[in-house]
């Protein structure tokens, strides 16, 4: 009897063991994968853009786009997007844009590098640029 519940034993071993190690290993599996470079950041919702918002926009996407992504959801490999819970109000209050447009900013929450300072905007334009941002921002949850 003893042979019998062994012979069963090492069956279900040897059957567990087959099946780790020859199961399929799931393609879409995005915990592991990396987004190809270029990629956007992250997914979000658009608010109507209006107003002083809609200048933002137009100011942003020439000014900004390359590296922050259309609507400011990041770039992959290029800057980080910037509707995220990272960039809420409490967290960078408008004046660290306008700081970070002006002289620039090190790296401190994304492996994105250093971003330089951006030549040829103004105070006026980056308040513009924040408003379209935080209209973003609020639409998405991140106040």
């Amino acid at each position: 009897m003893n042979r019998k519940h062994l012979l069963i034993g090492a069956c279900a071993v040897a059957a567990a063991v087959a099946y780790i190690l020859l199961r399929p290993i799931p393609t879409n599996d995005v915990t592991s994968s990396t987004p190809p470079k270029g990629s956007p950041r992250v997914a979000i919702h658009i608010p109507p853009i209006e107003g002083n918002t809609a200048i933002g926009q137009r100011i942003f996407e020439n000014a900004c786009v390359a590296c922050h992504g259309t609507n400011a959801v990041g770039v992959e490999g290029a800057g980080p997007p910037l509707i995220h819970v990272i960039y809420e109000p409490s967290h960078h209050a408008d004046e660290s844009f306008q700081r970070a447009v002006a002289v620039g900013v090190r790296s401190h929450h994304w492996r994105f590098g250093d971003m330089p300072p951006v030549e040829g905007l103004t105070r006026g334009d980056v308040t513009m640029i924040i408003a379209y941002i935080r209209e973003i921002q609020r639409a998405n949850g991140i106040n």
